[in-house]
């Protein structure tokens, strides 16, 4: 059976998920009430007033909005304004869910795409290496996918005053920044507005190759620079394949966690995409007791020990240190320094190869609420096992992993 998209639904859908994304609303039903409402009233206001400049609104379809990265939306404290244009930034990089054109990211036909391959010297490889280190969309991808997106980019040099896209060209690579300054314009009623910079950093021009829709600003040098460009056909089968099934695997993942029974599915929808994946290898240390608390940890395979240094004269202790206890696929660890603002009380090792979902601090104090009676509930059992272990509560309490 065929079904027609309508005109417009891919658009309008877009434009609403972004601004979600930008706002993170608590109640999203009734954010989608206000926000489709709003639309609808300014929608009949310009048809009252006869205005036929903006058809796209009146057709369902999204306004426009900036590609990438930019850093002058709700972050810097200022209140939004109702402009046409709506401001996005790296809070896009693990959406993925609705790309205009035909593909199907669950179809494995790796083989049948062509690898592209541009070599290298190591001197470009490492410069390479380092511009993509901090890139937001690639810090989920395996070491194999990452080997692979490295061979398929090229770099290219521009100067002073050249136009790297121009807003509503066809969108063909995607662009990490290695040196150089950029300027973001986008055109607004036939008035080009100047709409922020680059300053030898960052990324840009995913959200065209994304959504299949024409690039939503113009990006020109304003010094000479380096980029690195990566294909429209190989974003697609590494990046947005590697999403979708990820998105997959950790939606069916976290629902089977006793944890987050509480939240609402819209809010483990939310943790899903905060979640990052670290890998360690057998003895590997995780975290190190005193350090300071910045992330909670999900066991996604293997095993995890934890321990605990409370007093190198005891004989029973190997290495100053004694096992408190263990934690498999499925079980967390590090949420209770969080939750009390304490540093690491207890170190953590791989026991064997290790696989971790890792939310940061604010993600967790965002997202987690609903969840923090439970873990509270869970430090009055830390510490009846160090009462075992070490025969007093003596320096014990208010300390948590």
């Amino acid at each position: 059976m065929s079904i027609e998209i309508p005109e417009g639904l891919t658009e309008l859908l877009q434009s609403f998920t972004l601004e979600v994304l930008r706002k993170q609303p608590a109640d999203l039903l009734e954010f989608a009430l206000q926000y489709f409402t709003q639309l609808k009233e300014r929608d009949l206001k310009r048809g009252a007033f006869g205005n036929d400049n903006n058809s796209a609104a009146r057709s369902g379809k999204a306004v426009n909005f900036v590609e990438e990265a930019m850093q002058i939306d709700s972050e810097n404290g200022e209140d939004d304004e109702e402009d046409d244009e709506e401001f996005v930034g790296n809070r896009l990089t693990d959406f993925f869910a609705l790309c205009a054109e035909a593909f199907n990211p669950d179809e494995d036909n790796d083989d049948k795409e062509p690898k592209i391959t541009h070599p290298k010297t190591d001197e470009q490889r490492q410069r390479l290496q380092e511009a993509c280190k901090d890139i937001l969309l690639f810090k989920n991808l395996e070491a194999e996918q990452m080997s692979q997106l490295l061979d398929a980019m090229f770099e290219k040099l521009v100067e002073a005053g050249e136009h790297i896209i121009d807003q509503d060209d066809d969108g063909d690579n995607f662009y990490v920044i290695e040196r150089g300054t950029f300027d973001i314009f986008v055109k607004v009623d036939g008035v080009e507005c100047s709409m922020g910079s680059y300053d030898n950093r960052g990324s840009f021009g995913e959200l065209a190759l994304m959504y299949n829709t024409g690039r939503a600003a113009t990006i020109v040098a304003t010094s000479a620079g380096a980029l690195w460009c990566l294909d429209r056909l190989t974003f697609r089968r590494i990046i947005v394949k590697n999403n979708a099934k990820r998105r997959k695997t950790y939606e069916a993942f976290i629902e089977t966690l006793p944890l987050l029974k509480s939240l609402e599915p819209s809010e483990r929808m939310k943790v899903v995409d905060v979640l990052s994946t670290k890998v360690y290898s057998s003895g590997e240390q995780i975290i190190s007791q005193g350090d300071t608390a910045d992330c909670f940890y999900i066991v996604e395979s293997g095993q995890v020990r934890i321990t605990m240094k409370r007093n190198q004269s005891k004989k029973d202790l190997e290495n100053g240190e004694v096992d408190i206890a263990k934690c498999s696929r499925g079980q967390y660890f590090g949420e209770l320094a969080l939750v009390t603002n304490k540093p690491r009380a207890a170190s953590a090792y791989a026991v064997d190869n290790v696989k971790c979902l890792v939310m940061d601090i604010k993600a967790f104090e965002r997202l987690l609420g609903p969840c923090m009676d439970i873990m509270k509930r869970n430090i009055a059992n830390y510490e009846e096992q160090l009462v075992t272990l070490f025969g007093s509560q003596t320096d014990t309490e208010d300390e948590n992993l």
